[in-house]
């Protein structure tokens, strides 16, 4: 017998679930759904000041404690409930036989729910002296997940139901003896929400080492093709999927050959098998300066420089660092090739909460190149990689910079897909280009074909947006080609090289003009 203990996201509490429960208990299975303390709407009279994640814990664990002995404990976290629900697990590992993540996070000892969300001072103002994060209504949903999925019959079920949250279940640290993932593990992704199998091998490849785990033997996955509240929106899916996580089925990652060696999230890099950048470009004085790595060209007085920024979020133990892998080795000896003074930076965006502060080396990157006097400091490109295109949104306003000829993006994020919510609200480069209109840099954006779905509405947004405010977007559009395509496909090596020619022309036309 299988025991389901279904723990919901901020602001609900056991109702979420009652088509779930229907299905499960149809299907044979025990289905128990959990409404935490001063999570039961009106009728719930707890004191908010006496709830915290420690509450919510108990919560969880009077529920397990109540399961027949013998069966086989399924502890199911959707959102903020992976938090009750690892503490339940952590104190009854007995007990529990599967830890199933539902569009949530991978919170470790001492996280804060609150940490993973992008306003965390805003929360707590509007908490005030009650204690309480009143719930979102009506359109407001969507800043907490995708609302795909959801007719406005559940929109208004989850505004009737919704209950303000006790703040300190948001503050509380997590506090675990253990790593959540010693026991058996299943990550259920909501790919409208913004997340996928392929993201987060992706992810795993070059992300922070804490990822790694979701490579363990006993760690699967499962897609929905639906929002951020399938229990609302895909409750006979879901229940399926539970069902079969229960029985041990799921699919492992199935990471990159190794190899690639782009620092964007394309794959990790290996030096034991070195790949070749698709174009070729002869040696170069290279100097490491700081963050910034400068490839210069055997040319005569101040050059013009265009700064190539990479993705991420990236590891901080990766080696080589991401200056010094071949896609960025090989942008900056091919600009330097052409002519310009070839950089890039080395920012520290380890995780979705770093923006701010590789935002901070980029712009430090930028100061610096142009005070070097081998560096025309009126020319300057800035050209984006995939989840670094978010920090061009500080580039594409229109802040007089006459010195910025243009803004390159390859495969770029251009918005944050719904459940990054960690990424600080500044970084929205669709919103800074609409806003920009025709005073933004003139953009030249490489888009490939076979791009991950949810980056690729991310720049059809984009190009919407850019048309409609009249700012200028050259496309380069590489049909047969995935994201990190430089080194991902040799056998595409000639419409790699076409497309890098290609985007590095118009880079240099404007630079030259």
């Amino acid at each position: 017998m299988t025991a389901f203990v279904l723990v919901s996201g901020p602001f609900t509490g056991g109702w979420i679930w009652a088509e779930v429960v229907v299905r499960l208990r149809a299907a044979g299975a025990q289905a128990y759904a959990v409404t935490p303390a001063a999570m039961g709407g009106e009728g719930d009279r707890t004191r908010a000041a006496d709830v915290d994640l420690e509450t919510h814990i108990d919560d969880v664990l009077r529920v397990v404690d109540r399961v027949p002995t013998g069966a086989d404990v399924v502890l199911v976290g959707h959102d903020y409930g992976i938090h009750p629900v690892l503490g339940a697990a952590d104190r009854r590992p007995e007990r529990i036989a599967r830890v199933v993540y539902l569009d949530a996070g991978m919170p470790g000892d001492g996280d804060t729910a609150l940490a993973a969300l992008p306003d965390g001072p805003g929360l707590l103002a509007r908490a005030g002296a009650t204690g309480l994060v009143p719930p979102p209504r009506g359109e407001r949903w969507r800043d907490w997940g995708s609302t795909a999925g959801l007719s406005e019959a559940h929109l208004d079920r989850l505004d009737r139901l919704a209950a303000p949250q006790p703040v300190r279940t948001l503050t509380q640290p997590l506090r675990l003896t253990g790593s959540p993932f010693d026991r058996p593990t299943t990550g259920v992704l909501c790919t409208a929400n913004g997340s996928g199998i392929g993201m987060v091998e992706a992810m795993v490849a070059n992300g922070p080492a804490r990822l790694r785990v979701l490579t363990g033997p006993h760690v699967r996955f499962f897609e929905l093709g639906t929002g951020h509240w399938p229990m609302l929106s895909e409750p006979g899916p879901l229940a399926g999927i539970l069902l079969r996580a229960a029985a041990g089925e799921g699919r492992r990652l199935d990471l990159p050959e190794a190899g690639p060696g782009a620092p964007h999230g394309a794959g990790a890099y290996d030096p034991a098998h070195p790949v070749d950048f698709p174009v070729d470009a002869p040696e170069c004085p290279h100097e490491r300066q700081g963050r910034l790595d400068l490839h210069l060209p055997r040319a005569e007085g101040p050059r013009p420089a265009v700064l190539f920024v990479h993705g991420g979020p990236v590891s901080p133990d990766q080696r080589p660092r991401p200056g010094r892998t071949p896609v960025l080795l090989g942008y900056g000896r091919y600009a330097a090739s052409l002519g310009l003074v070839g950089a890039s930076v080395d920012h520290r965006l380890y995780d979705l909460t770093d923006y701010p502060r590789a935002a901070r080396d980029v712009a430090e990157a930028v100061d610096a190149l142009r005070a070097d006097p081998r560096v025309d400091g009126d020319r300057i490109a800035l050209w984006f990689f995939s989840g670094g295109g978010l920090l061009a949104a500080d580039w594409l306003s229109a802040e007089p910079r006459p010195w910025l000829r243009c803004v390159a993006l390859t495969y770029p994020v251009l918005a944050p897909p719904p459940s990054w919510r960690a990424v600080d609200a500044r970084f929205r480069p669709v919103a800074a280009v609409t806003a920009a209109g025709a005073a933004a840099p003139p953009v030249v954006l490489t888009r490939v074909g076979r791009e991950h779905a949810v980056f690729a509405a991310t720049v059809e947004e984009f190009v919407t947006a850019a048309a409609t405010a009249r700012a200028e977007v050259e496309p380069v559009d590489v049909p047969g080609a995935r994201h990190g395509f430089e080194t991902l496909d040799p056998e595409r090596a000639d419409e790699a090289r076409e497309a890098i020619t290609r985007a590095a022309g118009a880079v240099v036309r404007r630079l030259t003009a």
